[in-house]
């Protein structure tokens, strides 16, 4: 795949990767869920949400599970055609639970991503656990 298209968009998918994690670290929901088209897919670990709002909802149970959240993530390519495009996101997680738990996974997205209002945005994320 690697990187095609205007040096801009991609630019800004990759702030768009950046305003994901800086979410998540802050533990923003709204911020969080901002980086979704409404219409939106999250696949993630056997289960399929749809639309930004459920999305948000499964997040913030997700993130209620965790005394402590870091995000990182490595974008590893970028193909746009128009106002769509894809790409793959590796990304590295540092998570606590409430008891002292902790869980280091690696995986990958497989994105979609649409242009809307001059925005990009997520059209579809689907997550791979390289290694949990």
């Amino acid at each position: 795949m690697g990187f095609s298209g205007p040096i801009e968009d991609q630019l800004v998918i990759r702030a768009l990767h950046d305003s994901y994690g800086d979410a998540v670290f802050r533990r923003d929901a709204a911020a969080w869920g901002g980086n979704w088209a409404e219409d939106g897919r999250w696949h993630l670990m056997g289960t399929t949400v749809e639309g930004r709002d459920s999305i948000v909802d499964m997040w913030n149970g997700a993130m209620g599970g965790f005394a402590f959240v870091a995000f990182f993530s490595q974008c590893a390519a970028i193909d746009i055609d128009g106002d769509t495009a894809t790409g793959r996101v590796f990304t590295h997680e540092v998570l606590e639970t409430s008891d002292g738990t902790l869980s280091r996974p690696v995986g990958r997205y497989d994105d979609h991503y649409v242009k809307q209002g001059g925005r990009w945005l997520y059209q579809e994320r689907r997550y791979n656990l390289l290694k949990g």
